[in-house]
């Protein structure tokens, strides 16, 4: 039965319902915009410079991890799709406390994320204008961007429809311009062959043990993957959409990370220092394009945005799925007119507000500890999907199993592969460096505090069944009384 807050079979919001306005373009892009981030652009450098050209075999390697794991998540939301995702899934599969702990901690990670973006994003900024405060740029980032997931979750999907579009514009004229390069069809740039990836100490020139460092350093870059299973919630065939998005998770990351980085390491030295600053400013201005940095600088900027628009959407539709299980204050689950959750909404960006403002009071002590209260949670969240998926799937009988309209390839053996190739990750973050040492330490210090939090809360049960308790537990959420202009109705 259809209920307050989760997908069902209409296309406009009732009263007390999520928005189900999200256009099939809408989620093709959020799905792309998921996984292209600042990361890829900026931080590839350094795990070039860690791996080599080796950090190809990196990309491939924790790339097949996430494919898995978003193939997990699109069996479980093919059957069920939930605006809570995968915290539902765990209250399902594993209990309560379960659903409530990682529901809190990717809440976390993503409010954290938004301190980290805003701040980026007005670094960018403030180069063009330097006239005006950085802490300034900041805020105002924040505010647009608040007032767009306020508005609908339509305007939310346009305006990361937009920003996806240029990313992806971006990669395929780079794509294009680096494979007209490599084999000399590019005026002025001499076809370097293989020598690129085989000189400079060849393929591996700092061994094996450093592609497994460097599967550390990228394996985080595909962390957001997962958000368009949330916001399938919100569109008119949220089956349909999450079966499209986990289906292109694959072409996404052989072409957008595994073909661009493929591209660099072979137009450029790996050692270069101009691959370690900024790999693929490197490669513009190989093309003699003029103003590679200000180009470079556009792009980031744009991904900066799209990052803090998903960041807040995500962790306000975590907020108010976490609230429509008693899991988060009442009020939370509060809807407007217009199908937006807008007391979550708030609530994430207060919290996101507070980050910015330590991230630039405090940066190197109390927001960098709490930036590395996050660091693993990505991991986290894949091994709970991973776990619910084992345990949901060998619940099904066998008619349910056979009526799945997406299915995890070769249950069970990819399932346990996942969860023991994540489980490695995490000994790999203990043991690799210092810095990954602490981040986990700190990340398993706050999951700790959390999982107790849930399990004291939930004592003495193993939680309830979701379809069938679904209706008390997320029935008729609040609606905000709003005076709509004339001639526009809610959800439009």
């Amino acid at each position: 039965m259809p209920r307050a807050g989760t997908p069902d079979s209409k296309n406009k919001a009732g009263p007390g319902e999520l928005s189900k306005t999200l256009k099939p373009r809408h989620l093709s892009m959020i799905a792309i915009a998921g996984v292209i981030g600042a990361g890829l652009f900026v931080g590839s450098g350094a795990a070039i410079q860690q791996a080599g050209p080796g950090i190809l075999v990196a990309y491939a390697a924790a790339g097949f991890v996430v494919i898995l794991v978003m193939r997990m998540l699109g069996e479980m939301a093919a059957a069920s799709p939930e605006t809570g995702s995968f915290s539902t899934y765990a209250e399902r599969a594993l209990g309560r406390w379960a659903g409530f702990s990682i529901g809190w901690l990717y809440a976390w990670f993503w409010i954290i994320v938004l301190g980290i973006e805003a701040t980026a994003g007005a670094a960018i900024v403030h180069r063009w204008v330097p006239g005006v405060d950085q802490w300034v740029w900041a805020l105002v980032l924040m505010v647009l961007l608040t007032l767009t997931n306020i508005a609908s979750v339509k305007s939310f999907g346009e305006f990361e429809f937009w920003f996806a579009s240029i990313k992806v514009v971006a990669i395929i004229g780079f794509l294009l311009l680096g494979v007209a390069a490599i084999f000399g069809l590019l005026p002025g740039v001499q076809a370097p062959g293989l020598s690129n990836l085989t000189g400079h100490g060849g393929f591996f020139p700092n061994g094996p043990g450093a592609v497994l460092g460097g599967v550390l350093v990228v394996v985080f870059s595909f962390f957001g993957a997962e958000i368009a299973t949330i916001a399938a919630g919100e569109s008119a065939h949220p089956v349909d959409a999450v079966k499209k998005a986990v289906k292109s998770t694959v072409w996404r990351i052989l072409i957008f990370y595994i073909g661009s980085i493929a591209v660099v390491v072979t137009l450029l030295p790996w050692d270069s220092a101009s691959v370690a600053k900024s790999p693929y400013v490197a490669v513009i201005e190989l093309f003699g394009i003029p103003g590679a940095g200000t180009i470079m600088d556009v792009i980031v900027l744009t991904s900066v945005l799209s990052c803090l628009n998903s960041g807040l959407y995500t962790a306000s539709r975590m907020l108010f799925s976490l609230s429509t299980r008693g899991d988060a204050p009442k009020s939370w689950a509060t809807i407007s007119a217009t199908g937006v959750p807008r007391s979550a909404v708030l609530a994430a960006t207060v919290v996101g507000f507070i980050t910015v403002a330590l991230n630039y009071v405090a940066p190197d002590t109390v927001f960098l500890f709490l930036a590395n209260t996050s660091g693993a949670i990505a991991l986290f969240v894949w091994l709970v999907i991973a776990v619910s998926q084992l345990v949901l799937r060998r619940r099904m009988s066998p008619v349910e199993q056979a009526n799945l309209s997406l299915k995890m390839w070769a249950f069970p053996y990819l399932t346990w592969f996942a969860i023991v190739s994540i489980l490695a990750l995490l000994g790999g973050m203990l043991i690799v460096e210092e810095s990954t040492r602490q981040s986990l330490l700190l990340s398993l210090l706050l999951a700790a505090v959390v999982v107790g939090i849930g399990i004291w809360r939930y004592r003495g049960g193993r939680g309830r069944d979701t379809s069938e308790a679904a209706p008390d537990a997320d029935a008729a959420p609040e609606v905000e009384p709003e005076v709509e202009p004339a001639g526009i109705t809610a959800g439009q």
